[in-house]
């Protein structure tokens, strides 16, 4: 048959109704199925314009915590470098300075302990472990047995879990 519509499926091929059905049965299902997907387009959209505007948002902040993160550390090490300052200006004059260098390594001490930072706990004749320990050299030494700390050059620390730095050591060695 001419026109697109066969004779056994029950469509006038002029206008496209079937045959016992309401006109336009056809246009009104193609209306809802178009307003459905310009809905799921609209809230697709706008799911995606959010997200971009999340990721420019976390963005700014990850940025500022960078640049601005370290601001109460920083701020407690400018308290320490003022008593640096008296303890200098306490060495001109000739007065008692020695206690007041030691007061400032203690003050340091606390202001990175308050940050979780650590000593590594390394004493000679500890057995030597390269997660925490970096040999700058070898000593042939009957004080110490094979493979153990000698001498603790630099200590090492750690901030929580991590070793920010190894401590540097000589290790023993047969003689």
């Amino acid at each position: 048959m001419k026109g697109g519509a066969d004779a056994g499926d029950g469509r006038d091929a002029a206008d496209g109704r079937s045959a016992g059905g309401a006109p336009g049965g056809f246009e009104k299902k193609l209306a809802e199925a178009e307003a459905l997907r310009d809905e799921y387009l609209a809230g697709w959209q706008r799911a995606k314009a959010d997200f971009i505007n999340y990721k420019k948002e976390e963005y700014r902040r990850l940025e500022e915590l960078a640049r601005y993160g370290s601001e109460e550390l920083i701020r407690d090490l400018v308290t320490v470098l003022d008593n640096f300052d008296l303890g200098l200006r306490a060495l001109e004059k000739g007065g008692p300075a020695e206690k007041g260098v030691y007061l400032i390594r203690t003050q340091l001490e606390d202001i990175l302990k308050k940050r979780g930072v650590a000593k590594i706990a390394l004493a000679p004749g500890d057995p030597f472990d390269p997660a925490v320990a970096e040999a700058l050299a070898e000593v042939a030494t009957d004080a110490q047995p094979p493979g153990a700390v000698v001498e603790v050059i630099e200590p090492g620390y750690r901030l929580h879990d991590k070793v920010l730095r190894p401590a540097r050591v000589l290790v023993s060695k047969n003689k």
